[in-house]
């Protein structure tokens, strides 16, 4: 066999592998948490629709005591949430504005420092369906493992190509933390 024959049969293997994954992950995407399911605070990822929203409903149910808001434009203002929300800036009195997070990973870590700080013991993470996952495993890099964190994902239209960036995302980070990256 020819090291191009070698080659190419890796790549297939690599794409069944990677396709395998994709529909695990597709057919898997984890679905809200009822409001019945009580934590100490809930914390919202932002930069999907309908997250804010769940997050505000999460309060207004009593299921959490306070919210943060991770990677708000340092810009935004409670009073700008709130209307965006198209909600009264009262509903905002138990919510903290994170506005050091760029990105999943400092999402992340913007949450550890707030539930540190807090001593929170239980929280429910809101974002979209399709990023819960990897969101889960940055978490899970940072948090203390005593640190119980309930899974309230936004339903989304499933959008192959948005669910295969996620995935891949999800998969790349996955390697790298194996690898010991940070």
């Amino acid at each position: 066999m020819t090291l191009a024959g070698v080659l190419l049969r890796l790549v297939a293997v690599l794409a069944l592998g990677w396709l395998g994954g994709f529909l695990w992950f597709s057919l898997t995407l984890p679905d809200p948490a009822p409001l019945a399911v009580k934590t100490d605070a809930v914390v919202v990822l932002t930069g999907g629709a309908g997250r804010l929203a769940r997050g505000l409903a999460v309060l207004e149910a009593g299921s959490a005591k306070r919210m943060l808001v991770s990677g708000v434009d340092r810009r935004t203002t409670r009073k700008q949430l709130a209307a965006a929300a198209d909600s009264p800036q009262s509903r905002f009195s138990t919510t903290d504005l994170g506005y050091e997070a760029i990105d999943t990973r400092s999402n992340a870590e913007e949450t550890a420092r707030w539930v540190a700080q807090h001593q929170f013991s239980t929280i429910r993470l809101v974002t979209s369906a399709g990023h819960m996952r990897r969101a889960r495993l940055e978490l899970s890099r940072v948090l203390p493992p005593a640190v119980l964190v309930v899974s309230d994902a936004v339903p989304v239209e499933p959008k192959a190509p948005s669910i295969a960036a996620e995935y891949s995302k999800y998969l790349l980070r996955r390697v790298a933390l194996t690898l010991g990256a940070e």
